[in-house]
């Protein structure tokens, strides 16, 4: 999809603060009083993942057992937003990442913007449009070995700005996906399952998170392909 979409909604999510450079001691201290943080975003994507080849290996390096129980699961065991920085939390950090021309209020909600999503092509001009999905979604992170995690250590994932785990996309394909792993659900648009499946890999495996057969044969599949 290539139109810009603005549906009516509740009041917009809150968004995040970018960081301004730091050309002087003034002109931070002026950036923090302001009331309106304005900015384009530099990335406007997630951390890039590791190659092709590289996710090949990765996926041959995971254990591959068969799912775990969902038993005992709850997504407050996952602590998230977290606080990044004054009023910013990790959903408003990446809507402001993700974003292009976004405008954030003192308080980190984003007030303007546009943000494509990657997952179907749609792109959105109000914040609350968008969902901050979990590649490894949280409930397929216990089934696979987080259950036996700290509190501390969900919480760090779920919150991982530094690997390319939480990307702004088009709420109801994220509501769609739930917690499917890649042998039950991809991205609709086809040009993305590479990429899709390095992130996937990328964060299981820095996370030595398990992986099923049909998951595994899924990845391999799309990642010979890449």
């Amino acid at each position: 999809m290539s139109a810009v979409y603005a549906r009516r909604h509740t009041p917009s999510t809150r968004g995040t603060r970018y960081t301004r450079p730091a050309f002087a001691a003034a002109a931070v201290a002026l950036a923090a009083a302001a009331t309106l943080v304005t900015g384009s975003s530099a990335q406007a994507a997630p951390p890039a993942p590791v190659s092709a080849a590289t996710a090949r290996t990765y996926l041959g390096d995971l254990t591959v057992k068969a799912e775990g129980s969902s038993d005992g699961y709850s997504r407050d065991k996952f602590p998230h937003w977290s606080t990044q920085s004054g009023a910013c939390n990790t959903r408003e950090v990446v809507l402001k990442r993700d974003g292009t021309n976004v405008e954030q209020d003192s308080s980190c909600a984003a007030t303007k913007g546009t943000w494509k999503s990657a997952y179907d092509g749609a792109t959105w001009t109000v914040a609350s449009d968008l969902d901050i999905d979990h590649v490894v979604p949280l409930s397929e992170a216990w089934k696979s070995g987080a259950n036996s995690w700290t509190t501390a250590q969900r919480e760090g994932f779920a919150n991982d700005l530094t690997r390319p785990q939480l990307i702004a996309v088009t709420d109801n394909v994220n509501q769609a996906k739930g917690d499917k792993d890649p042998a039950e659900w991809l991205p609709p648009t086809a040009s993305y399952h590479c990429y899709y499946a390095r992130m996937w890999v990328d964060v299981k495996h820095h996370y030595k998170l398990t992986v099923n057969t049909e998951e595994k044969s899924k990845l391999s599949s799309i990642l010979n392909g890449c």
